[in-house]
């Protein structure tokens, strides 16, 4: 059943809007975004589907068959703060504030939020909501947010709502999103370019199974990465963020940081000099070479920010030795969730059911695993009971 069919079952109505956006896979930028640098994404065909109707008054219902516990009720008058225990409308209450925040008007709605990617994973079903709302809510009330504005206010709603003092890479992703294409986006204008995906490869996301709350921990790499620029400020006036940092500057500087603060940088420096070369590598059809650079991105993450898991580092260690794989790495924010394989498409069936096998001989479970193609970005139309 869609958003669509639901939300008649649920409010005997038909909606006015439906709206829908997807979920992204960080190919190589890891922590990169909010020290204002450089990512390789992909919006990916799973996602968020919403639909709407307005309604009179200042109360709005939302149901989520996901979250399974019925229609939930707010009021536009009193969503200054968060709900406890992490409540999961937090996400539209807090977009909603953020859009309040900068003087955009919106109304009481009923709505249903429909999903078919995984949560807590790393494919960032957060920016995928909030996107869906955004871009729903300005089809619905008639206004006109800029794109940038509409991925800072779902990064307003991570920073000052939900706790998490993410950057803007997941919400950039699903707005901007093409299909075949890559998304290259750099954070210091806030700028965003695409490259064509090679026909000739696939990528495999395997989910480790670990579950993440990335709001300490994700905190703490952000302080040090702050606390790096810092200090190197100090020496170099013009470093306003660790994108300004070069690794022979790093290393000139070494015995000014503390031990995080160090390999934290290292870190971002590396992910975006990969970056960089990434795109030259897949400009000239050099798929080995790009492959390679996300088996280096790994290492960085087991080795320098630390945001790894046994079993992500299982999983690209057995990418590695596979033959098969040209390269992997976790994807997203780490402590768990999603590794990335790619793979050459004719070898995709096989190589899933071998890394799927080892993963259950060493861990005594089967991992979901998902053949991601790319998408388009967030789109709001608005019809009476058709779907997207």
């Amino acid at each position: 059943m869609n958003s669509a069919e639901l939300f008649e079952n649920i409010y005997s109505t038909s909606p006015e809007v439906l709206s829908k956006a997807p979920g992204r896979l960080e190919v190589l930028g890891n922590h990169t975004d909010y020290n204002e640098g450089y990512v390789l994404s992909v919006a990916v065909d799973a996602g968020t589907e919403m639909a709407f109707v307005k309604t009179e008054g200042t109360t709005c219902k939302v149901h989520s068959p996901v979250m399974g516990d019925g229609v939930r009720m707010f009021d536009l008058d009193d969503i200054k703060q968060p709900l406890e225990n992490r409540d999961w409308t937090n996400y539209i209450r807090g977009v909603i504030n953020e859009m309040q925040k900068r003087g955009y008007e919106v109304g009481a709605f009923n709505a249903v939020i429909t999903s078919n990617m995984p949560l807590s994973a790393g494919m960032s079903s957060s920016a995928s909501i909030e996107m869906a709302l955004v871009s729903g809510l300005c089809e619905l009330f008639d206004l006109d947010i800029p794109l940038k504005n509409k991925a800072r206010i779902g990064q307003g709603c991570e920073n000052n709502y939900i706790g998490a003092n993410t950057g803007l890479m997941d919400q950039l992703s699903s707005l901007t999103g093409k299909k075949n294409q890559l998304v290259v986006s750099e954070f210091r204008n806030v700028t965003v370019n695409h490259t064509p995906i090679p026909e000739e490869i696939a990528l495999v996301v395997v989910n480790s199974g670990v579950t993440h709350d990335l709001s300490c921990e994700y905190n703490e790499r952000r302080e040090m990465c702050e606390e790096a620029r810092d200090v190197l400020k100090t020496v170099y006036p013009g470093v306003t963020a660790l994108r300004d940092v070069t690794l022979s500057m790093l290393e000139e500087q070494k015995e000014l940081l503390s031990e995080n603060a160090y390999k934290r940088a290292r870190h971002i420096t590396e992910e975006n000099k990969r970056v960089k070369e990434a795109q030259d590598f897949l400009a000239s059809g050099d798929i080995s070479q790009f492959g390679r650079l996300l088996f280096d991105s790994h290492q960085s993450s087991m080795d320098n920010f630390e945001n790894s898991c046994e079993e992500l580092d299982f999983l690209v260690k057995t990418a590695k030795e596979s033959g098969q794989c040209l390269g992997a790495r976790l994807s997203g924010g780490g402590f768990g969730g999603i590794s990335i394989h790619l793979v050459k498409s004719e070898d995709t069936p096989s190589y899933v059911e071998f890394i799927k096998s080892s993963f259950e001989d060493r861990f005594k479970k089967t991992p979901d695993t998902y053949v991601c193609r790319s998408a388009d970005g967030a789109q709001a139309v608005r019809l009476k009971g058709c779907s997207v």
